[in-house]
């Protein structure tokens, strides 16, 4: 049984592997991503690569000065160096979207293959639980329990945004669960006596994941973009965080005066976005043909 699902897998790994290892629309972006991850994990080096690395360090006789040597980035309003900021808030929007999707992620599986694999009554429950939580708007919802919030840090808002982010993975998982769940190898492990739930972790589930890989890379760029909003109109991250929804938050206003305050953490946040999008739609074109 184990040998024949690795004998069907092997020729869709390759199909999908093989051109992606050649595509520049895989390389280019998942090259820039480990980038961004490697400053997300260790900001230190990257922030002193100028020989200023501490994004706390403030002169206020510097406030909104433009950058100079030393100081690519210039400074913000506090006198603080932005490029410092920027670096170090890597570290806090990747930190608030990886969460985010994991989080978001593993209560979708839980729902979609429990529902997917049970049928009945218990997917009927769990469908239309899903239906509920999507029929709050992303945002709105996260505004509104936010604003009941006292401290929002990283934890908190992650929480928040994954509470009304799993219904649309759960709801991929459940389609491509019932899918597999039809297939003949799934029909000959019941044949054999195999219990329900060893078939689903051990069969369905992994040949599943696939386009909850993808949607999951382009949720990534979502969370970070909401977590930017959020924190922006003041309801997401407050201080002493450090993130680039704040920096755009503090830049409120100075663009005329200091336009290097909102246009670097910009740069930093729309490169990592489209980063992450693109590559989860070229992962998606190649994904697809393999499965249809």
């Amino acid at each position: 049984m184990t040998s024949f699902v690795r004998a069907a897998d092997a020729p869709v790994r390759h199909r999908v592997l093989s051109p992606a290892l050649r595509r520049p629309g895989v390389i280019v972006p998942a090259v820039l991503l480990a980038l961004i991850l490697l400053i997300a994990i260790a900001p230190a080096p990257f922030a002193g690569l100028f020989g200023h690395g501490d994004p706390r360090f403030c002169d206020l006789t510097r406030s909104g000065a433009s950058p100079t040597s030393g100081h690519p980035f210039g400074f913000d309003v506090q006198g603080c160096d932005v490029y410092a900021q920027v670096i170090y808030g890597t570290r806090t929007s990747i930190g608030v979207a990886a969460l985010t999707t994991a989080l978001a992620g593993i209560v979708a599986i839980v729902v979609g293959t429990v529902a997917g694999m049970s049928g009945g009554w218990v997917d009927s429950v769990l469908s239309r639980l899903t239906d509920v939580f999507l029929g709050f708007p992303f945002l709105l919802g996260a505004v509104v329990v936010l604003n009941t919030v006292g401290t929002r840090s990283v934890l908190t808002v992650s929480l928040v945004l994954a509470l009304f982010g799993w219904p649309t993975m759960a709801r991929l998982v459940r389609g491509s669960v019932r899918a597999v769940a039809r297939s003949e190898f799934v029909s000959a492990g019941r044949t054999m006596g195999l219990s329900p739930w060893w078939i689903a972790t051990r069969y369905v589930l992994p040949s599943s994941l696939s386009p909850l890989l993808v949607l999951a890379t382009i949720t990534v760029g979502s969370v970070i973009v909401a977590e930017s909003s959020l924190t922006y109109l003041g309801i997401g991250l407050q201080a002493p965080a450090i993130s680039w929804g704040l920096q755009l938050s503090a830049a409120t206003g100075q663009f005329l005066s200091a336009p290097h305050m909102l246009v670097f953490p910009s740069l930093f946040l729309v490169v990592t976005v489209l980063t992450v999008t693109t590559l989860g739609e070229t992962l998606r074109t190649l994904l697809e043909p393999a499965h249809g």
